[in-house]
C-alpha cells in the first residue's frame, strides 16, 4: 500500500513543515526498528521511552518523513519533518488515515469503566451477531472479526494495530464493532482519530492508581472519552454511579441513562436470582438470563440500552437477551458431583470482589459457606491490597490468600501486604498459601457439599506471570483437577 504524505496529513493539526509533502509513503510506524525507506515515522513520547531520541537514527535510514513535537538539531534535506503539538494524537489520526478511516465505515461503540467492560462489549458483539449482522470485538479476553478469534495483548491496542483490526472488520463486511476503552488508551491517545457511534460507562472504583496517581486523574481519563464523542453519537451512562453524569458534562453526544434504582431511559430490576441465572425485568418486560448478580444486572441493562440505541428492534433484543451466556472467567460456575460450586471470576479490585461476594451471599443465604481464594497482582497499585483482603475476609467464611501474577515482586511480600488489612478475628479464618495451585486444591478439599469456592483475580487468564515469564496456569483447569481428586 502506497499513499501520498499530503493526503495522510489532511485533517492533522500541523505547526510547521520542513520539506515537501509530495512524497510516497509505504508504511506508517512508531517503532524506530520498523522504519525504513519511504516510511513515515511518528516520534511518540511514551511511558518508558521517547521516540524523539531515535529521530537521527531513522533519518539516517532514508525514511521519507518524520512527525515530531520538536525538530532535531540536525536536519537532513532528503527527509520531510512535520511538527505537531502532540505526536501521540497525530499517530492515532495518521493510523486512521493510513487504513482508510475504517471507524467511519462501522458503527463503533466503546465501553469504559472499572468493571464490566469486557462483559458489556462482548455481549453487545454477540447481540449484533444474533441480530444477523457481521460484527467485530476488541476486548481484554480476545479480539474477534466476524467469529474469527485474534489473540489480544492489551485492553485497547496501539493506534496502528487498532485501525488495522478495524480495517479487517470493514473488509470482512462487518457492520458493527464493539471495543473496550481503557483509561490508559484515552490518556495515551490510542483512540485518537476514531469515529464512535456510541459510548457506554459502567462504573468507577479504585484501579490503576499505579499509572494515574489519583482517583480523580483516573476518573478524568474516563471522562476524556466522552469529551471526544461527536454530536451524532450516544452516551449511555450508569445513573446509579456517582460519576455517571459527571462523564457527560462536556460531551456533545446525546445522553441516555440506565439504572437499577431510579427512573432512567433503560431500567433494570432483579426479580429472582440464582447461581445459574436471574429473572430480570428490563423496562417492565421480564426475561430469564444466564447471569447472576446485581453487577451483571447492570451489565445486561447497559447491553439492552446500547442494543436499542444502535438500532436493534427492542422486542428482538429482549428475546436475544436470554440467549446470551457469560464471558469466560466472569462469574463462571463449575459444579462438582459432590455438590460443591466453584466460581472463577476476574475480580481484581476491592469493588469487584464486593460485587461477586455479595452476589454469592444473596443467592446462598446466611447459612451457606463461602471460601475465597484471592491474591493481588505485582507491579500494580499496592494500596488496594489490604483493602481487597479486608473486603474478602468480611464476606467469606474462610479466606485463602495466594499468589496472583506477582510479576517482578515477591509474592510472599504481596500476601503480607494483604494480611495487613485483616483484623485479629479475620486472621483466624485466613490461610496463606503462596502456590496458587495448592491454594485452589486446599479450598476445594475443605469445602463441604452445598458450599461455594470463589477463585478471584485471574478469571480468563491462561497464565501466571512470574519474573517476566508467563507460565501456563488456568484457574478453571485447576478447579476441574481439584474436583477430580475428591
Amino acid at each position: 500500500m502506497t499513499k501520498k504524505l499530503s493526503d495522510l496529513l489532511e485533517g492533522i493539526k500541523i505547526e510547521e513543515i520542513l520539506g515537501t509533502t509530495d512524497r510516497n509513503i509505504e508504511s506508517v510506524v512508531s517503532d524506530s526498528r520498523q522504519a525504513g525507506p519511504e516510511s513515515l515515522f511518528v516520534a511518540v513520547r511514551g511511558v518508558t521511552t521517547d521516540g524523539h531520541k531515535y529521530i537521527p537514527v531513522v533519518a539516517g535510514n532514508n525514511v521519507a518523513a518524520i512527525v515530531c513535537e520538536e525538530f532535531p538539531s540536525q536536519i537532513i534535506s532528503t527527509v520531510t519533518y512535520v511538527k505537531v503539538k502532540d505526536s501521540s494524537v497525530a499517530l492515532g489520526e495518521l493510523a486512521s488515515a493510513w487504513y482508510g478511516y475504517p471507524s467511519r465505515q462501522l458503527k463503533l461503540v466503546g465501553v469504559t469503566g472499572t468493571n464490566g467492560k469486557t462483559t458489556t462489549a462482548t455481549l453487545l458483539y454477540e447481540m449484533a451477531r444474533f441480530e444477523g449482522y457481521k460484527a467485530g470485538l476488541l476486548s481484554t479476553v480476545c479480539n474477534y472479526i466476524d467469529g474469527k478469534a485474534i489473540p489480544t495483548t492489551h485492553t485497547t491496542p496501539d493506534p496502528l494495530t487498532l485501525n488495522s483490526l478495524l480495517a479487517d472488520m470493514v473488509a470482512t463486511g462487518c457492520d458493527y464493532a464493539f471495543m473496550e476503552v481503557s483509561s490508559h488508551s484515552v490518556t495515551q491517545h490510542r483512540i485518537a482519530g476514531l469515529n464512535f457511534a456510541g459510548a457506554v460507562f459502567s462504573n468507577l472504583t479504585r484501579d490503576h492508581l499505579d499509572y494515574h496517581g489519583t482517583v480523580e486523574n483516573y476518573r478524568d481519563a474516563k471522562k476524556g472519552f466522552f469529551d471526544m464523542l461527536p454530536a451524532d453519537a450516544f452516551a449511555l451512562v450508569n445513573a446509579d454511579d456517582k460519576n455517571g453524569l459527571f462523564m457527560t458534562q462536556n460531551t456533545k453526544a446525546k445522553v441516555y441513562t440506565y439504572s437499577l434504582r431510579k427512573d432512567a431511559d433503560f431500567r433494570g430490576k432483579v426479580i429472582e436470582a440464582r447461581l445459574d441465572g436471574t429473572l430480570l425485568s428490563l423496562n417492565g418486560k421480564e426475561v430469564e438470563v444466564n447471569f447472576t448478580g446485581r453487577f451483571n444486572a447492570y451489565n445486561l441493562t447497559a447491553v439492552y440500552g446500547a442494543s436499542v440505541l444502535v438500532g436493534f428492534p427492542q422486542e428482538e433484543v429482549l428475546v436475544n437477551m436470554s440467549r446470551l451466556v457469560p464471558v469466560a472467567g466472569r462469574f463462571q460456575t463449575i459444579s462438582s458431583p459432590k455438590g460443591i460450586t466453584a466460581i472463577v471470576d476476574y475480580a481484581h479490585t476491592p469493588d469487584a470482589l464486593v460485587n461477586v461476594l455479595d452476589t454469592i451471599r444473596d443467592v446462598i443465604g446466611a447459612g451457606g459457606e463461602i471460601t475465597t481464594v484471592v491474591g493481588a497482582g505485582g507491579n500494580r497499585d499496592g494500596g488496594k491490597r489490604p483493602i481487597m483482603a479486608s473486603e474478602a475476609a468480611c464476606r467469606s467464611d474462610r479466606l485463602i490468600l495466594t499468589s496472583d501474577n506477582p510479576r517482578n515482586e515477591d509474592p510472599d511480600e504481596i500476601i503480607a501486604q494483604m494480611r495487613a488489612g485483616l483484623t485479629a478475628e479475620e486472621l483466624k479464618r485466613t490461610i496463606c498459601i503462596t502456590n496458587r495451585r495448592e491454594a485452589i486444591r486446599t479450598a476445594v478439599k475443605m469445602a463441604a457439599p452445598g458450599s461455594v469456592v470463589l477463585i478471584a483475580g485471574k478469571g480468563h487468564e491462561p497464565y501466571q506471570e512470574i519474573k517476566g515469564v508467563r507460565h501456563h496456569f488456568d484457574d478453571r483447569e485447576e478447579v476441574e483437577a481439584a474436583f477430580a481428586e475428591l
